[in-house]
């Protein structure tokens, strides 16, 4: 179905044509002053220069028009030459109608493509910390936003489970079986070795060499590593909710390396410069200064750019992807820049195949500083999934009598929710503070509040007995009423534009006014003791629909609700 921005511009065209305009400036938007209207149209302050007429002149003639459609409660010419638009209640309660009886509630499917999206970035042999927390949220609710736009998305955890890290692990293991807490201590303590202790950093470099060439000793070693990581990484991942298509890690490449190297080397892309391999990636528009892309050090190491350039070449031969997202922090910016371009350089991705990375900000504490633990450590991810989970279940505990059982289950479902929604609420880009507090209140922008109104929702149908359709939905009564139906009719389009450019900040804002809009409709209307059948039945359709907006829209942010809170 057709966008309600869309069925306006189609009448907008069709008045300004009628008026001697060019229908390219029919554009409309929401408007700004809700106060004032619901939709604007701003076309004829730039057709007035061009045609060296008076705007509001323009506008009235439109405005003339556009008076004779029966989906306009008002159009109205405005200075200095807007036109603002109020729907009618007939419009607006068909457009919902048809909402709610659309699957997917007015959204229009992209034509199917291929996105590799790669979210994860763990180091095995160790857990997860906080710091893995953003491009977890970040990189799921994006995937699932693309699959549910019609396209297929493929995650990709892309561990860091290659390299010297692993020979400094290796030759610190002990024999026998090992822990995950054993090697969150294993590998900062072999890393400060090496720097004190030449002959341990040069066994490590020769254990990296061997594991490297597939020595059976060091493979067994590494074999117990990822069984031990991998087991530790998917358990703290189903915790969050987020889940990879592709478990693969920097290892799955590693034969690629050399032959990529000397690939870009014989093609005269890549050249030795003080002793290192680079490509040069600058170029003549940039602003400032990119510098080259060094694809092998001058030991004959590879690099995270090598790595990364041979993920790209081994995923276009196995997927094809029509694009590639990356989630990282926005610190990495200049290395996606430089492996970017050398892709696009060396033609491992072509032209049409986009690339594009998401940096995202800190999450800090209250301080303004990165979150740390009380003690100042670096936090583990599970930890702070507790303590969210106690913030909740002791929220609860003191709101209403509730089982321990359910409590703890409702727990941890409301405190996820808290945790991505307290991380989707804000621009990516931006850094934030997480407050325990704030986030986990059932009031205000929070996902506890969100849940909130989807079980109350849930509660007000349960308790109906009455049978009833999306065709029930009648034109608005109230402007509670109205307040609410205009919430849902932009569903479509904040959902396009959030997809378009990668924003789940713009889901919340929209699920926040939602159940804004709801919660007024609810303490102003009566919804199971109105009296009039057809009325009930009509406010029961529409809360329904509101409720599976939202169930919708959660989902795409990569947490669910409960029964009960």
């Amino acid at each position: 179905m057709k966008k309600m921005t869309s069925i306006i511009k189609e009448q907008l065209k069709a008045a300004f044509a009628q008026a001697g305009i060019d229908e390219s400036y029919a554009r409309v938007g929401l408007s700004d002053r809700p106060d004032l209207c619901e939709y604007q149209c701003n076309g004829c302050l730039a057709a007035a220069k061009v045609l060296h007429r008076n705007p509001m002149e323009l506008a009235a003639q439109v405005c003339g028009f556009l008076r004779n459609s029966s989906d306009f409660e008002s159009v109205e010419a405005a200075a200095p030459g807007f036109i603002n638009l109020k729907l009618s209640g007939e419009a607006l309660s068909f457009f919902v109608r048809q909402m709610a009886e659309d699957e997917k509630h007015g959204i229009e499917q992209d034509e199917c493509k291929t996105i590799i999206v790669d979210y994860g970035g763990a180091n095995v042999a160790k857990p997860l910390h906080i710091g893995h927390l953003r491009s977890a949220i970040i990189g799921e609710s994006i995937k699932r936003l693309g699959s549910y736009m019609g396209n297929k998305c493929i995650g990709d955890v892309h561990l860091g489970d290659w390299g010297l890290q692993m020979g400094l692990i290796i030759e610190m293991m002990p024999e026998g079986p090992i822990t995950i807490d054993q090697l969150e201590k294993i590998y900062p303590a072999a890393s400060a070795r090496a720097k004190e202790d030449p002959e341990f950093a040069g066994r490590a470099h020769q254990k990296t060499l061997l594991l490297q060439s597939g020595d059976p000793e060091c493979r067994a070693k590494w074999d117990q590593i990822m069984q031990v990581s991998l087991e530790d990484l998917k358990k703290n991942y189903d915790r969050l909710n987020v889940s990879f298509e592709l478990w693969n890690g920097e290892s799955t490449v590693n034969d690629l390396i050399p032959p990529l190297v000397n690939s870009l080397a014989e093609k005269g892309i890549a050249y030795e410069s003080e002793g290192a391999l680079v490509v040069d990636v600058a170029e003549p528009e940039d602003k400032k200064e990119i510098p080259p892309c060094i694809v092998r050090k001058s030991d004959g190491a590879a690099l995270y750019a090598t790595s990364d350039l041979a993920t790209l070449e081994q995923r276009e031969t196995l997927f094809d992807p029509d694009a590639y997202i990356y989630i990282t922090d926005k610190r990495q910016a200049m290395h996606f820049l430089q492996v970017f371009r050398t892709a696009r350089k060396a033609g491992i991705v072509p032209a049409e195949h986009t690339l594009t990375h998401i940096g995202f900000g800190t999450m800090n504490g209250r301080d303004g500083k990165p979150f740390k633990t009380r003690s100042g450590g670096v936090m583990r991810l599970e930890e702070l999934l507790d303590d969210t989970n106690e913030a909740v279940y002791n929220r609860i505990r003191e709101n209403r009598e509730i089982s321990e059982e359910e409590a703890m289950r409702t727990a941890k479902i409301v405190g996820l929710a808290a945790i991505k929604y307290g991380d989707l609420s804000n621009q990516a880009s931006k850094d934030y503070v997480f407050d325990i507090e704030r986030f986990t209140s059932f009031e205000g922008n929070t996902g506890p509040y969100i849940l909130y109104t989807i079980v109350r929702i849930k509660s007000i149908l349960a308790k109906s007995e009455m049978a009833f359709g999306a065709g029930d939905i009648c034109p608005y009564r109230t402007p509670a009423e109205k307040k609410l139906e205009l919430a849902l009719v932009s569903y479509a389009e904040v959902m396009d534009t959030a997809w378009k450019e990668l924003a789940p900040h713009k889901i919340c804002q929209y699920i926040y006014g939602v159940a804004d809009a709801f919660n007024t409709f609810y303490h102003e209307v009566k919804i199971l003791s109105e009296p009039d059948e057809v009325l009930r039945r009509s406010y029961l359709a529409l809360i329904k629909l509101t409720m599976d907006i939202l169930l919708d829209s959660i989902h795409v942010l990569g947490f669910e609700a409960p029964d009960r809170m």
